[in-house]
């Protein structure tokens, strides 16, 4: 019999001590035999999942799903807790000193206008900090991890910060249009298709920065209007009789673009 008290509610305290049994003699076999690596995944999904609640504006939801990534994070802390190195208290010593380092304006005695001066300050005392002495550093300093788009988006805007951008995003559509020119090249010729598709991407990752726009939003809702555009489709499809399994690719360009119309026309 484990040795456990039951309560009402439970603190992160009493999470802690929740994922130390489970971890140790007599706890869960899964639960022991997970490292950093076999649950990295789970780590990145959960923490999608909070974004997704965050996207449905459900405070109900958000709090699971904080409770989850919350427990991946205790989770971790303890697989290093058991190797000897540090615990969970250690883990929010670290970033409690980062904080109070990296707001000057609040700890110390340091003045600052508005929050463009906060940030400017921040990226200062972070490069110090992290022995970053070239944009390069910055640069390399993104981590390989981060969804590609966001990735390069961020890239994108430490480079800008040197002064290597556009002056508008006219340049940036012109850049994707020569890219563009660029890929036909390669494909026709058979050059480097996939080096061309993917400077094409990034110059448009580069257009979006510069329209304001968050690359990553814009694809998924670029996504999600063509589920709808497809359901559609396919809705008419079966309205007339018809399957687009054989279609001609011509039939479904037509119901295609009845579908476009019709959404628009919903929205309308």
């Amino acid at each position: 019999m484990i040795d456990f008290v039951y309560k009402p509610s439970y603190d992160v305290q009493d999470l802690r001590t929740i994922v130390k049994i489970l971890r140790g003699e007599g706890g869960c076999p899964w639960d022991r035999e997970q490292t950093h690596e076999s649950i990295r995944r789970e780590f990145i999904e959960e923490v999608y999942e909070v974004i997704e609640a965050i996207d449905e504006k459900s405070p109900e939801h958000l709090r699971e799903e904080l409770g989850d990534v919350l427990l991946q994070v205790v989770f971790h802390a303890s697989l290093e807790e058991d190797a000897g190195h540090y615990d969970l208290d250690a883990v929010a010593d670290g970033v409690s000193k980062k904080l109070i380092l990296r707001h000057p304006h609040v700890f110390g005695d340091v003045a600052v206008a508005d929050s463009a001066e906060v940030l400017q300050n921040w990226d200062r005392i972070k490069r110090k900090e992290k022995h970053r002495d070239t944009v390069t550093d910055d640069l390399e300093s993104v981590a390989k991890s981060l969804p590609a788009l966001w990735r390069a988006e961020k890239i994108q805007k430490k480079a800008a910060k040197a002064g290597f951008d556009w002056d508008s995003p006219a340049g940036a559509l012109d850049k994707i249009e020569e890219e563009t020119a660029e890929l036909r090249d390669a494909v026709d010729r058979g050059g480097d298709i996939a080096g061309e598709m993917g400077d094409l991407l990034f110059s448009c990752v580069n257009a979006a920065r510069l329209l304001k726009l968050d690359p990553e939003q814009v694809l998924r809702a670029a996504s999600d209007k063509f589920i709808a555009r497809f359901a559609r489709m396919e809705a008419l499809a079966r309205e007339r009789g018809e399957s687009l399994e054989g279609m001609s690719l011509a039939g479904m360009d037509r119901l295609w673009d009845q579908a476009k119309k019709d959404l628009k026309d919903d929205v309308l």
